[in-house]
């Protein structure tokens, strides 16, 4: 086994929750070279993955705006070229959707090399059937699988070895964190309201964290959630306040990585926190945190989720974090 290409085109909490594949692979097979196809977005996270080779970016979401121009066309070209650069063993399309399996089946193969891809549906998940045609092989899972060992599993059976331990993101940050800092990101933002937490409880628990020497960071990638913040901070007290410009994901891991923990609701920047390994606590307003949040088995006692049939309360939140802080031996 020399070669393995891995498909995960998007999006931020997908492919995040992809990355333990690399160090299991890297487990069972000593010596493989592993390569990702990934959106461009998503490429400077990827890059910052333990044991990845190479980094292919593919900007599907932007060429299907402009599908007919001639750079666009260009770009394809390119892309394809770079893609079929090399030969690969094992082909592993674990986004499983037409868009991804399409990607797959352009890449070239050694003589026994083969496309794997999932072969149905789990829950809550997105598949498309088009990439069990398009496969060499399919693979079936259990329908109830948290998203994370998904991935893990399909790929110990596609290249035959047994999934073992807790997963391992392999991703960090370029800074050292400073032992005198005491910094706690808020992520308050995602892509829909209704995953949203009250800003009034934002504020009451940042109040909180103040009186016991925290300083609370507020990362905004929106206008709507620079405003948020704002609010926050004047809530807060804006003295005790980091708010963060806009920043990439390049950044933002080294930003992140170089604070003490994070409270965040259900989004990309809380499964950032989970890879990095922080002290984390991730808020559920439905109950999906079995099939996206950190679970106990995965061995994050310093890393659990709150909420699920309904708003976290306040006093939730508080005591679910001074758990995981003091799991981490930081003090909440």
């Amino acid at each position: 086994m020399r070669r393995v290409l891995i498909v995960k085109l998007s999006s931020l909490g997908d492919v995040i929750h992809a990355m333990p594949v690399v160090a299991d692979l890297r487990a069972a097979l000593p010596g493989v070279c592993i390569d990702w196809v990934v959106e461009p977005g998503f490429a400077p996270l990827v890059r910052r993955v333990e044991g990845i080779g190479e980094v292919i970016d593919c900007a599907q979401r932007r060429w299907r705006k402009r599908w007919w121009t001639a750079d666009v066309q260009r770009e394809k070209q390119a892309f394809r070229a770079r893609l079929q650069q090399h030969r690969y063993d094992v082909v592993l399309d674990l986004q499983g959707l037409t868009k991804s399996a399409l990607v797959a089946r352009q890449a070239r193969t050694t003589p026994e090399g083969l496309r794997y891809a999932l072969g149905n549906r789990t829950d809550g998940s997105g598949w498309e059937a088009p990439t069990r045609w398009l496969a060499d092989r399919a693979i079936t899972l259990a329908p109830h699988i948290h998203v994370v060992d998904r991935s893990r599993q399909m790929a110990a059976e596609a290249l035959g070895y047994a999934v073992s331990g807790p997963p391992h993101f392999g991703l960090r940050a370029r800074v050292v964190p400073s032992p005198q800092a005491r910094t706690l990101v808020f992520v308050h933002g995602t892509s829909r309201d209704d995953k949203l937490w009250p800003e009034a409880h934002w504020i009451a628990f940042g109040q909180s964290l103040v009186q016991r020497g925290w300083r609370i960071a507020l990362p905004q990638a929106s206008e709507e959630e620079a405003q948020r913040a704002e609010r926050i901070a004047a809530g807060v007290g804006a003295a005790s306040c980091d708010l963060w410009p806009r920043m990439g994901l390049d950044a933002l891991v080294d930003w992140m990585g170089g604070t003490q923990g994070v409270v965040g609701v259900d989004s990309g920047l809380s499964h950032l926190a989970v890879a990095l390994d922080l002290p984390h606590v991730q808020l559920y307003n439905f109950p999906t945190a079995w099939r996206t949040g950190p679970l106990p088995e995965h061995g994050h006692a310093h890393q659990v989720s709150v909420g699920g049939d309904r708003v976290p309360a306040l006093e939730e939140v508080e005591s679910a974090w001074q758990r995981v802080a003091v799991a981490r031996g930081v003090s909440p």
